[in-house]
């Protein structure tokens, strides 16, 4: 290995630490810090991104979300979180209105904490929360279709769109595998990103149920700025800087239960 090799290789490792630690990086600081280029910082977020190692958004890099795996691994991971959130989530679906559930772990949980007595008109992609909202003897069912994909857990695709194309929600509950004030909503698959966005905007609102972990980080493809989610549901333990932060971005936040 040679000098050139090795000193990548350091920055490289430092640059994955400050990005653990802090959360995010920028290309500016660090090329400050190193005493190289910005090109030369550039370079190598797109090396470490190549490799997983984080996520590149504008004008550095983010971690990596941790919402991998499929449908069925996701839903069996912090199951108690996903309650509480569902429960929160709950309080803001009105008696007789529509509601499109996005593909997602806790959607799911959402689906199924509703209240057996609440009228509602529920469209789904996903055939797992399509089968959680059968049993809520109040709620007419409506099942989006086409080509399922196994790691999303819900139809995508031109079918898929069709179908969202007829709908017109009250709200739209929407998946997401990372969050960020720069970086948006953001999703792991394109095909997905593209559906998610465009039921999005079919919707008269948007909430997003997430677990503290997904916030400051980022996936490869993005869905929508932060400013067009009406509502984010959070855990009692995110932090009130960023909470503030996303309510100047216009985002009303529900914390465990009461309204921000």
């Amino acid at each position: 290995m040679n000098t050139n090799e090795l000193l990548l290789q350091e920055r490289q490792s430092v640059i994955l630490r400050k990005l653990q630690a802090e959360g995010r990086v920028l290309a500016a600081d660090l090329a400050i810090e190193f005493g190289v280029s910005e090109d030369t910082i550039r370079r190598d977020l797109r090396e470490m991104a190549a490799a997983g190692l984080c996520e590149r958004v504008y004008g550095g890099a983010l971690p990596v979300s941790p919402a991998g795996g499929s449908l069925n691994h996701r839903a069996g991971i912090a199951r108690d979180r996903k309650v509480a959130l569902a429960t929160a989530a709950v309080s803001q679906i009105a008696s007789g209105s529509m509601v499109f559930f996005d593909a997602g772990s806790t959607n799911l949980a959402i689906a199924t904490a509703l209240p057996m007595d609440l009228p509602l008109t529920a469209a789904t992609n996903a055939p797992a929360i399509a089968a959680a909202l059968m049993e809520k003897p109040a709620v007419n069912v409506i099942l989006i279709g086409g080509l399922i994909d196994r790691q999303v857990g819900g139809a995508l695709g031109a079918k898929a769109m069709r179908d969202m194309e007829a709908l017109s929600p009250d709200l739209c509950i929407l998946g997401a595998c990372g969050i960020d004030l720069v970086a948006g909503v953001t999703t792991f698959g394109f095909e997905d990103a593209e559906f998610k966005r465009f039921a999005a905007s079919r919707s008269k609102n948007v909430l997003v149920a997430a677990t503290s972990d997904k916030f400051g980080t980022a996936a490869p493809h993005s869905v929508l700025p932060v400013a067009q989610c009406e509502c984010l549901v959070v855990e009692r333990d995110a932090d009130q800087e960023m909470l503030a932060r996303y309510r100047d971005n216009g985002c009303r936040t529900i914390v465990a239960g009461s309204i921000t």
